[in-house]
Order: structure tokens, then C-alpha cells, then sequence
């Protein structure tokens, strides 16, 4: 078992946001998946990259964006769901004045920052 408070997690800053993980390989017996929050700010583009082994869900809190995952552009809003198998090559940008937060979840786990950027 493995309880933790966003607000005490002080993140990670990679190109065009901030992501912090919550839970992972690295707390208790959590093996095969890593959670995360994501924060992009208003503005943000950083482009796309590809997880060779990795699957990864991404669930919209707040703000509004856009993903690009393969050839195709899919709106980003509160609410939405977006799987991406391995070695697709997707992005998220931001659209409108307010941060986008995400949850994210990779599994196998993945380590923030090691993926093939492509932009």
C-alpha cells in the first residue's frame, strides 16, 4: 500500500510541462504501472515522442487541448480518455488560457524523459 498527496510531490520539469509522479515502482509492491499528474501551461507545445514498450493512458482534469497521436488530432477537455499503444508517436498541446492537467498511466512503468522525441 502506498498513499500520497499531490500537493506534496514536487515534480519533475520536462520540455513544455511539469510531471509528478505519484505512485511507481518505487512505492510499496507497485510493479507493472506508474500514475502520474501532468501539468501543461497555457501556451505549451513540446512536441511529439513514442514509448517503444510502454502503454500509456492519459484522463483529462481540466483546460483544453489537443493530442496527436499517430496521424490523427483529437480534441482534449475535461473527461476524456485517450490510450496510446507502444512505439505510436503522440503529443499533447494546449489550447486557451488555462493550464491542461492530466493523469497519466504507463504500463510497463515508464522513467519521465527517456522517450524518443520526435519535434
Amino acid at each position: 500500500m502506498h498513499y500520497v498527496k499531490e500537493q506534496d510531490v514536487s515534480g519533475l520539469q520536462l520540455p513544455g510541462r511539469l510531471w509528478k509522479k505519484l505512485i511507481g515502482p518505487e512505492d510499496g509492491n507497485c510493479m507493472n504501472m506508474i500514475l502520474g499528474v501532468v501539468a501543461f501551461p497555457p501556451g505549451s507545445d513540446p512536441g511529439t515522442h513514442k514509448h517503444a514498450a510502454e502503454e500509456e493512458i492519459i484522463y483529462v482534469v481540466s483546460g483544453r487541448g489537443e493530442t496527436r497521436v499517430g496521424d490523427k488530432v483529437y480534441p482534449l477537455e475535461p473527461g476524456v480518455a485517450v490510450f496510446t499503444e507502444p512505439g505510436v508517436e503522440h503529443g499533447v498541446r494546449t489550447i486557451g488560457e488555462e493550464p491542461l492537467v492530466l493523469v497519466s498511466v504507463f504500463s510497463p512503468p515508464v522513467r519521465p524523459g527517456s522517450y524518443d522525441k520526435k519535434k
